[in-house]
Formats: structure tokens, C-alpha cells, sequence
């Protein structure tokens, strides 16, 4: 797909700034990053041989779609080696061009501090030091990893990772995030100190990510970044082909044993409130671009969704936790007390305009093997009954989640999203239209992709605020919220259920 020869910003229909806009977040849809910075590239170079006002409004609307590129972007090009290169020779071809410095001075000038500040891959002889190992979210249950501020993964970076055999012994190997499947079996094979000499077909390894609830996948060679996409109790496994039947889950994380859990000593307003601050940076965490990624399958491929991934296994987390909780707190009393407890939190957290672990509380309150409890819901007091039923009817998705649109439609930044639902709209919109038309780009689905991305900036442009105490008590819940320990076999929480009551319906 090439650019048209003429002015890109022409369009009549949309302000220059916002067709811009749409252009590079969603260029992706019908031209790879580098095609598309070849052509920028390209579009520069015959503008110089123009002359006059013409030749002049080429080269200002190249570096006007240059800046906002690099604006957009910034740390995912640190992935992007061949765009790196592109950059910089286009980058160097617009600060020699006296006519542009003479007219846009303060543009070229914020050009050269945008390629100066970018992380651009270019390879040289000097290859600087490796970044630090990062331990990968829930691979370790590390207090001190679990209170440092989150940053953006990427999928350069290095983390360090757990791969069990069918015995469950484990290695520990290092591995780039965006690593392959037939990376990782040859990090797991190093470790092991399998023979060099070539491996009969049948001695070959297979990479295999097995739930708790059982259930196994096989990984192809091929696959990439499989880290972030595992479930939450989710593990991977070596194997031979012949031991991939037996592969058995890891026993319960959680030992289901009598006596109060952390929860029952903690105030709601404190839990809601370092769930809204963890989300909170899970959530800025995640570039704006993944989002386009997730659902379109860019040409950048699942590296840059790492952030994303992680995300949505949060609010799974956050939902199997709330069950799990209810369901391991065995007396009667204290359970319905559990319940009003989590409502109240669910009412903070939407207080918070932090809708995701609003989302997710109540969405752990309904599972199936909680909400088959009659007795105990029975002891919870109207109040909270009625409560309840408000917040089921603003999660409920009749006609298209108007209760929750209407509800986030007022609110202000910051605001933290149900972010399935983001996908969901982004899925539709794909799904709805096609992105070429006779040859030609449907401007029109990709300015309605554009829009949707724009709620999410809109929905970070201000910082969150949130008044904690600083106190040992404060870092220990923080701890805790950080690293829930969940049972996210379904199975298991039924039967938990029916321990506590039997004959329910």
C-alpha cells in the first residue's frame, strides 16, 4: 500500500491534527511500521526536488508525521531495529535542509531532543551492558519485587522464569520476553546438559503450558512470547512427546486449611485503595498502541501486548480471588461478614473511578459456586443486598453495557476502564468493516479505531491521587494485594462450595 502522491493531510472531513493522529495509531492495519516509515523516507526525498511553497508544504507535513511517529511511540522502537535506521537517515536528511530550519526552527529543534530521548535499536560495535533481569509478574512471589513501582515490559527485556519437568523439578532459565518456543527449549536443554549430539525424533523436547485445572497445550516451535499469555496458576512444562499425557498440574499453591486469612484483618478502604494504585500503574503501563496490537495483530507482533496481557490476568486474578476468599472461610458468620466486605470494597474502588477492580470484585461475588450460597447471603442486611443488585445491574451487558457507558461517560481523568470491554469495542470495529475498500484505505474504520485509543489517553491525561499512609501495616497490605494467592480451578471451587453448603441452589 503506498501513500498517495499528493498531501496527506488534505482530507477535508477531519482537522489535520486528528487525521494525523489516526494515521499513526493505526497505520499498522494496512502498512508494516518500517513500509511505512520507507515511505516517509521516500515521500522527503521527492519533495526535495521540487521547488517552491510545494516542495516546501511536502517536506513541513513529513516532519510534522515524523514528529508525531516518534511522539507516539517512544519506547516501543527500542524494538524496531530496522525502523531505527530509517529514523535516523530520515532524521538526518531533515536537519540538513536549510529551507526547514530557516521556516520551522522549533520543530526540528524538538525533532532532534525526540531522537535524542527515544530508545532507537541500532546495533554497533560497543553493544552496552544488558539490562537488568526483571522477574516475571506472579512467576515469583518476591516481597521486595511486588512493592517496587511496575514498569513497562518489553520485549527485549530479559526475565528470569521457572519451566518444570513431568516430575515437577524445575529449572530456572534467563530468556528474552519475546523469546520463542525453540529459544526457550534450548535454554531448558543447555540446562539440563542434554548430549549435543542430535536427539532422536522421540527424544526431542516439547514445550506444553498446563493449567491447574489440567487441561494442556502444546506450544509450537514457533510461537513467541508465551510468557504473558499463561493463566494465572498456569505453568510450563518440558517433556518428551511420549510423557505428554502424564503431565500432571502442580499441587494447590494454597493450602486449604482452617482460620482466618489476611483479609479479615484489613479494612476495605485500605484494600480498595492499593487496588486502585496497582491497577493503576498496571494500566500506564500498557501503551496505547497495544490495544491496536492486541486485536489486529500488528506487525509488531504479541512482544508489544505484554503489558496488556498482564493486565487482563489481574482482573482475572482479582475475580478468582474474591471467590477463593469467600470460599475458604468456613464459618457462616464471618463469611456473610466477607461478603459485605467485599461489596464495600467493590463501592470504594467505583468510587475511585477505578471500574476494572470494581469489574472484577463484583464478577468474583457472582461466580457460580459464591452465588449458589443462599444461607450466607441470606445473613448479609438489605443494605447491602440492594447494594449489590445496583452494582449487578451497572456490569450487566444488556443492550451493549449501557448502564456502565452511561456511568463512565461522566466520569473525569483518571479513570481506570474495564479494559476487556475496550477490546470488545476495538473487536467490533474490526469485525464490523473492512480495512481496505476496492484497493483503498477505509479512513473511516481506521479514524473509528483512532477514536477508541483516544479514550484511553483521555482516561490517563491527569495523575491519580490517592491518600495513603505510610506505615509497615500499609506495606504489608500492599504486599498482599500485589501477591493474591488464588485457586482458579472452577472444579475446585465448586466442591470447596458444597463442602460449605451442601444443598443449595
Amino acid at each position: 500500500m503506498m501513500l498517495r502522491p499528493e498531501n496527506p493531510f488534505s482530507q477535508e472531513s477531519l482537522p489535520i491534527d486528528i487525521l494525523l493522529d489516526d494515521i499513526v495509531l493505526t497505520h499498522s492495519l494496512f502498512l508494516p511500521t518500517e513500509k511505512f516509515l520507507q515511505e516517509l523516507h521516500q515521500y522527503f526525498v521527492r519533495a526535495g526536488g521540487m521547488e517552491g511553497p510545494e516542495g516546501l508544504g511536502r517536506k513541513q507535513a513529513c516532519l510534522a508525521m515524523l514528529l508525531h511517529f516518534l511522539d507516539t511511540y517512544q519506547g516501543l522502537l527500542q524494538e524496531e531495529e530496522g525502523a531505527g535506521h530509517i529514523i535516523k537517515d530520515l532524521y538526518l536528511l531533515i536537519m540538513k535542509d536549510e529551507s526547514l530550519y530557516q521556516d520551522l526552527r522549533e520543530d526540528t529543534l524538538r525533532l532532534h531532543q525526540l531522537v535524542e530521548t527515544v530508545e532507537l535499536k541500532i546495533p554497533e560495535e560497543n553493544q552496552p551492558p544488558s539490562k537488568q533481569v526483571k522477574p516475571l509478574f506472579r512467576h515469583f512471589r518476591r516481597i521486595d519485587s511486588c512493592l517496587q513501582t511496575r514498569v513497562a515490559f518489553r520485549g527485549s527485556d530479559e526475565i528470569f522464569c521457572r519451566v518444570y519437568m513431568p516430575d515437577h523439578s524445575y529449572v530456572t532459565i534467563r530468556s528474552r520476553l519475546s523469546a520463542s518456543v525453540q529459544d526457550i527449549l534450548g535454554s531448558v536443554t543447555e540446562k539440563l546438559q542434554y548430549s549435543e549430539e542430535p536427539a532422536g525424533r522421540e527424544e526431542s523436547l516439547i514445550l506444553v503450558a498446563v493449567a491447574s485445572s489440567g487441561e494442556k497445550v502444546l506450544l509450537q516451535p514457533t510461537e513467541d512470547c508465551v510468557f504473558t499469555t499463561l493463566g494465572i496458576n498456569s505453568h510450563l512444562f518440558a517433556c518428551t512427546r511420549d510423557s505428554y499425557e502424564a503431565l500432571v498440574p502442580l499441587p494447590e499453591e494454597i493450602q486449604v486449611s482452617p482460620g482466618d486469612t489476611e483479609i479479615h484483618q484489613v479494612e476495605p478502604e485500605d484494600i480498595a485503595n492499593h487496588l486502585t494504585a496497582f491497577h493503576w500503574e498496571l494500566f500506564r503501563c500498557v501503551h496505547e498502541l497495544e490495544f491496536v496490537d492486541y486485536v489486529f495483530h500488528g506487525e509488531r507482533g504479541r512482544r508489544e501486548t505484554a503489558n496488556l496481557e498482564l493486565l487482563l490476568q489481574r482482573c482475572s486474578e482479582v475475580t478468582h480471588w474474591v471467590a477463593t476468599e469467600v470460599l475458604l472461610c468456613e464459618a457462616p458468620g464471618k463469611r456473610a461478614q466477607l461478603l459485605k466486605k467485599f461489596i464495600k470494597i467493590a463501592a470504594i474502588c467505583k468510587q475511585n473511578q477505578d471500574l476494572l477492580s470494581f469489574y472484577a470484585v463484583v464478577m468474583g461475588l457472582d461466580n457460580a459456586a459464591v452465588s449458589r450460597l443462599r444461607l450466607t447471603w441470606e445473613k448479609l442486611p438489605g443494605k447491602f443486598k440492594n447494594l449489590f443488585r445496583k452494582f449487578e445491574n451497572l456490569t450487566d451487558p444488556c443492550r451493549n453495557h449501557k448502564s456502565y457507558r452511561e456511568v463512565i461517560s461522566k466520569m473525569k481523568p483518571p479513570v481506570i476502564p474495564f479494559v476487556p470491554l475496550i477490546l470488545k469495542d476495538l473487536t467490533f470495529l474490526h469485525e464490523g468493516s473492512k480495512t481496505l475498500v476496492d484497493g483503498l484505505v477505509n479512513i473511516e474504520k481506521l479514524h473509528s479505531v483512532a477514536e477508541k485509543v483516544r479514550t484511553i489517553r483521555k482516561y490517563r491525561s491527569r495523575p491519580l491521587c490517592l491518600d495513603m499512609e505510610a506505615s509497615p501495616h500499609h506495606l504489608q497490605t500492599k504486599a498482599y494485594v500485589r501477591q493474591f494467592q488464588v485457586i482458579d480451578n472452577q472444579n475446585l471451587l465448586f466442591e470447596l462450595s458444597y463442602k460449605l453448603e451442601a444443598n443449595s441452589q
